[in-house]
């Protein structure tokens, strides 16, 4: 690790108590199997439920609300945001704000999880559990809070995921909930924390970023997309993320099929000169803050 730490030592105490309940769903995740007994049909379920949820963080909290990099109706809007949420990551609003921080300052001074100054555990799940970050900055996500119904979830963000825990119970009783969401949840979570982690630490580098991004064929597959993490820093504003055909990016086929069904539509595409520019840094990428100027409004 080089660099100066982001985050002063007395900032990185875990909030035990706080945190509860994320070690409480690990630990029903581990410890239900010797109750429930290991079921192919159940883990086929937590597959499922994780692709379904996956693509809620990566096409909804990720592309859509933290770079706007396509349209969508007001309605839409809210169904991906409640899709998101049920992944138990907060709100829309709060994973956006802290996201937008990320990139304005990527592996520099005020990074919010930086695993080359402040470690692989810290950039992975340390930040969430230390408490620094409980609070949503609206400032930085002024485009998305004038609507009041992504207000409301953000700040009940707990109502998605318990909604869909409820609606698994009465659907498959306790089996379908531990598979479906304690399961499911478990790996969702560290699926999506690799971005923040292993991206900036394994993996190629295509493009001279000001950060340590990297393209991680591996992570953009259990991601649906999100491990083309250069290709992202080098131009953050793309609706796709893998630019090469042999780039998966799951997510954004979903996106695709969803424009030809007119349920989004003006897909932000990378332009083929920047795309082109191996090896070089992009002096003129946008920062957050342009991209929600930018941005459209939910129509």
């Amino acid at each position: 690790m080089t660099g100066t730490a982001t985050t002063d030592a007395s900032e990185k105490r875990i909030n035990w108590l706080g945190s509860t309940p994320f070690f409480l769903i690990h630990l029903g995740a581990f410890a239900g199997v010797f109750y429930f007994g290991w079921s192919w049909k159940g883990l086929l379920l937590a597959v499922a439920l994780y692709a379904v949820r996956m693509f809620g963080v990566t096409g909804g909290y990720h592309r859509y609300f933290s770079h706007r990099s396509f349209k969508t109706s007001r309605v839409m809007q809210f169904l991906l945001a409640f899709l998101a949420q049920t992944s138990a990551q907060k709100g829309a609003l709060w994973w956006a704000s802290h996201h937008r921080l990320h990139h304005k300052n990527s592996d520099q001074e005020g990074d919010v999880h930086s695993a080359k100054l402040d470690g692989l555990f810290w950039s992975h799940v340390g930040w969430i559990l230390s408490g620094k970050y409980d609070d949503t900055d609206y400032d930085r996500v002024r485009d998305l809070a004038k609507y009041p119904e992504l207000r409301f979830l953000n700040k009940y963000h707990l109502v998605p995921p318990t909604v869909f825990g409820v609606s698994l119970f009465l659907v498959g009783g306790w089996p379908a909930l531990y598979w479906g969401l304690f399961v499911s949840t478990v790996l969702l979570w560290h699926g999506t924390f690799t971005i923040n982690s292993l991206t900036h630490m394994w993996g190629s580098r295509r493009y001279k970023t000001t950060d340590d991004s990297r393209n991680n064929l591996w992570l953009a597959i259990i991601t649906s997309g999100e491990g083309w993490h250069n290709n992202h820093h080098h131009y953050q504003r793309a609706a796709n993320q893998g630019w090469y055909w042999w780039e998966i990016d799951t997510t954004y086929y979903v996106l695709w099929l969803m424009s030809k069904l007119g349920l989004v539509w003006d897909l932000h595409i990378v332009p083929r000169r920047i795309r082109d520019a191996h090896g070089a840094s992009l002096a003129s990428k946008p920062t957050s803050t342009e991209v929600v100027i930018a941005a459209p409004q939910a129509q």
